[in-house]
């Protein structure tokens, strides 16, 4: 408030200079009202502003002042009678402003701000770091895991060759004889081998309880996740190497004993079934047919079926994807038999002959040559008029010639079987025939393609599916030490 007066008094001042007789003004303290006065000549001092604002109390600026100590009425009285200019010698003094001593509240502080930003981020630094260490942990449980089955793969190979060797106790149960005393038709062998299949079958559970449900939801980097992968491949690939090797040992028991040689292969199937579960939760197959079937090795039980038959067809097309191994030949892709004809549609090539495709037992050599290793893209097409037929490899015609069953109608509601000749309606497999290697998109249409159709599907730009079998993971299943595992034809190509 002193302030302010003060800077009122200055700009009035300076309006209005005053005259002084007895010298220059040497300044004011701009206190008050008193003060103001004694610097004004005496002799109008007394003076107020009557004229202007009356008699008695004048107003000024919504304020009332008195007529003794109105400070516009003192400083009005000091303007000078005489028209000479004088210059105010008045010093405007600002007064310091003190700043308030309270601060600013801590809510709207910038630097409160700054601390919890700084708080929130060393809480998520932290959470980081200790998911980090988590997936760290979680990482070196699996390949304790992977560890831990080896070893116990490894205590199963020696438990085998013990087993055939006279050891105790090899498949964790007590053993009061040994194998090598029993004659193979016994009864007592087939139980101690039914009993060693139990074992691995437990064995394979007791992995299942091992591994994590949650294998796929891991958020491990994806070198770990390719790792589990191998490791159970190679698992697989041990596994199933230990039931051929059962397997042919059981081969040798009597015809006698076929009963129990059947209960032996429902538990190969189901401990297969189970590795082939345990797989899939690591693997998903996206889209359905990227995928293919794996027969490792030449036998008389290992094959794939399709769910689906065929209808009544007056012609057709079949193409498939193959890559065979083995030097004894192709052996057979695939094969179809109805109740009445086991031979009904077979593609076949049996030791040193060329390829035949055989419908209704009449026969029709291909001029086809697959080499060892490699993918081949084949396809078959065949009319009931005059039994036209025609052979493509890769997308290329490789021969084409008539009379191959004239006027034969396929017939409907048979067995579709890749890997196996049928010389029964779905069964009496001919080991010397079977099929050894990769079997990938087997389709099959109730018409025949035209050669740009079969040209696209070999070089990977056609994605044409079969309209009366598709090749769909979800009908296929396979059987006897058999394997469907991830496939993508064109990539696989690429890297060929």
């Amino acid at each position: 408030m002193l302030a302010f007066l003060g800077a009122i008094i200055c700009i009035i001042a300076s309006i209005h200079p005053a005259a002084s007789n007895s010298g220059a003004l040497q300044g004011t303290d701009n206190g008050s009202n008193a003060a103001a006065a004694a610097l004004l000549p005496a002799s109008t001092s007394d003076k107020t502003l009557g004229a202007l604002h009356g008699p008695g109390e004048s107003t000024y600026g919504g304020f009332s002042t008195g007529p003794q100590d109105s400070l516009l009425d003192l400083l009005a009285s000091a303007r000078p009678q005489q028209h000479q200019q004088l210059f105010s010698r008045f010093l405007c003094t600002p007064l310091t402003v003190e700043c308030p001593s309270e601060g600013r509240p801590q809510g709207d502080s910038p630097g409160t701000a700054a601390n919890e930003e700084l708080f929130f981020l060393q809480s998520t630094a932290e959470q980081l770091r200790q998911t980090a260490q988590q997936q760290k942990d979680q990482i070196l449980i699996d390949q304790k895991t992977i560890r831990e089955l080896t070893t116990k793969l490894s205590q199963c190979e020696n438990g085998l060759e013990l087993s055939f060797q006279d050891s105790a106790s090899v498949w964790g149960v007590p053993r009061h004889d040994t194998m090598g005393d029993l004659p193979w038709d016994s009864p007592a062998m087939i139980q101690e081998l039914e009993e060693a299949v139990r074992t691995l079958k437990d064995r394979i559970d007791k992995i299942e309880q091992d591994v994590p449900a949650r294998i796929n939801a891991t958020s491990a980097p994806a070198p770990a996740q390719e790792t589990i992968h191998t490791k159970m491949e190679e698992l697989e690939e041990e596994i199933l190497s230990k039931i051929l090797a059962l397997e042919k040992e059981r081969s040798s028991i009597a015809s006698s004993n076929d009963h129990q040689q059947q209960e032996v292969e429902k538990e190969l199937d189901a401990l297969q079934n189970r590795v082939a579960d345990l797989e899939h939760e690591t693997k998903t197959f996206t889209p359905p047919d990227a995928f293919k079937v794996t027969i490792p090795v030449r036998n008389n039980y290992m094959y794939a079926r399709m769910k689906k038959s065929l209808p009544e067809l007056y012609a057709f097309t079949v193409c498939m994807w193959l890559k065979a191994r083995g030097p004894a030949g192709v052996g057979t892709p695939f094969s179809y038999s109805v109740p009445s004809q086991s031979n009904e549609l077979v593609l076949l090539e049996w030791g040193t002959n060329p390829m035949e495709m055989i419908i209704n037992d009449k026969v029709a050599q291909l001029p086809m040559s697959l080499k060892v290793g490699t993918w081949h893209h084949i396809c078959i097409t065949w009319i009931t008029r005059d039994g036209i037929w025609s052979a493509y490899q890769d997308g290329v015609e490789r021969g084409a010639s008539e009379n191959l069953a004239s006027w034969h109608t396929i017939k409907p509601h048979g067995v579709v079987i890749l890997g196996q000749e049928q010389d029964t309606l779905g069964g009496r497999f001919d080991a010397t025939q079977a099929f050894v290697g990769e079997i990938a998109q087997f389709n099959m249409w109730d018409h025949v393609l035209t050669p740009a159709d079969i040209m696209g599907l070999a070089n990977c730009t056609s994605h044409l599916q079969g309209n009366i079998i598709q090749w769909d993971e979800k009908l296929v299943e396979v059987h006897g030490g058999a394997a469907k595992r991830s496939f993508e034809v064109c990539e696989e190509r690429k890297k060929a």
